[in-house]
């Protein structure tokens, strides 16, 4: 009886050991493997075969070229001072005489002043006779209009404007020639009258001269730079005439430097540095070549 109970309990052991020793022997007997350890990968420029359509391939940024630099610009050439010319003017009555005495004790001008119309006891007007007579010579003329005494408001500075803008169109004084309003030292003078004598002429076949006394203190000047202030075409559109200063009448050959006195912002283009001539009557002038066009 013994015996037998001893059998079944070494069966049973034998049942519950058999298991463990089958798992543990399996296990010694199988290889141990690892994961691998993943190397740190680098980017590299790949085929895109094989790669699925919405992969986009990596690529290496492109090293952006230095933009090249500008290559300097020639400076511009300096502007060219205008030529500068001598003239007279005269309020007197011009034939051949008048201007050989002009030529012998003085020079030729290049550059004529006349007066358009008749002023009684001032001036003679401008004639047909003396247009051709200088123009033969191949002298221009500058057309002074000084028919007012007067140079307050614009209604004053615009009928005046067209008045001469009259007397220019009888005697055939083709259109961008300019008309000076000769403006004396005795005349009182406004802003007011400026604009209208520039503004008439403006819309005109003409353009807008002035002549007068351009001093540092003169009620002209004192206009004018009024005017320029309110209406930019006044300084850039008319042509100044001044008399300031006087160092007197000379031979051409004798003639100062051009150096006006008036304000900086008072761009003189003709300057009469000399009245009332000895020999002839006559005023004498320097005249800058770039206005040659619009004189007649």
């Amino acid at each position: 009886m013994k015996t037998a109970k001893l059998i079944w309990v070494i069966l049973i052991s034998v049942i519950l050991v058999l298991p463990i020793l089958l798992v543990s022997f399996h296990q010694n007997i199988m290889p141990t493997t690892t994961e691998p350890k993943k190397e740190p990968q680098t980017v590299t420029e790949r085929s895109n075969e094989g790669e699925s359509p919405d992969k986009q391939p990596q690529t290496q940024p492109q090293q952006q070229e230095p933009e090249p630099e500008p290559e300097p610009q020639p400076a511009p050439p300096p502007q060219k001072q205008p030529q500068i010319l001598w003239g007279v003017d005269t309020a007197s009555k011009l034939d051949q005489a008048f201007l050989q005495c002009v030529v012998d004790n003085y020079g030729k001008p290049a550059v004529f002043g006349r007066y358009l119309e008749t002023k009684e006891g001032v001036s003679t007007g401008l004639t047909p006779e003396e247009v051709e007579l200088l123009h033969k010579q191949g002298i221009k003329i500058i057309p002074i209009y000084n028919h007012f005494t007067n140079a307050t408001t614009y209604e004053n500075g615009a009928q005046e404007a067209q008045a001469a803008i009259a007397y220019a169109l009888q005697i055939g004084i083709p259109e961008g020639k300019a008309i000076f309003a000769d403006i004396e030292p005795t005349y009182p003078v406004d802003e007011a009258f400026i604009q209208g004598w520039v503004d008439i002429l403006l819309g005109s076949p003409y353009e807008p001269g002035i002549y007068g006394v351009f001093t540092n203190d003169s009620e002209l000047t004192a206009a004018y730079q009024a005017a320029i202030a309110s209406n930019q075409n006044v300084q850039t559109q008319t042509i100044i005439w001044s008399s300031n200063p006087d160092p007197g009448v000379t031979p051409q050959a004798n003639a100062p430097e051009f150096h006006p006195g008036a304000p900086e912002n008072i761009p003189v283009s003709i300057w009469q540095y000399g009245i009332d001539g000895e020999t002839c009557n006559i005023d004498t002038n320097l005249i800058q070549s770039n206005i040659l066009d619009f004189l007649w």
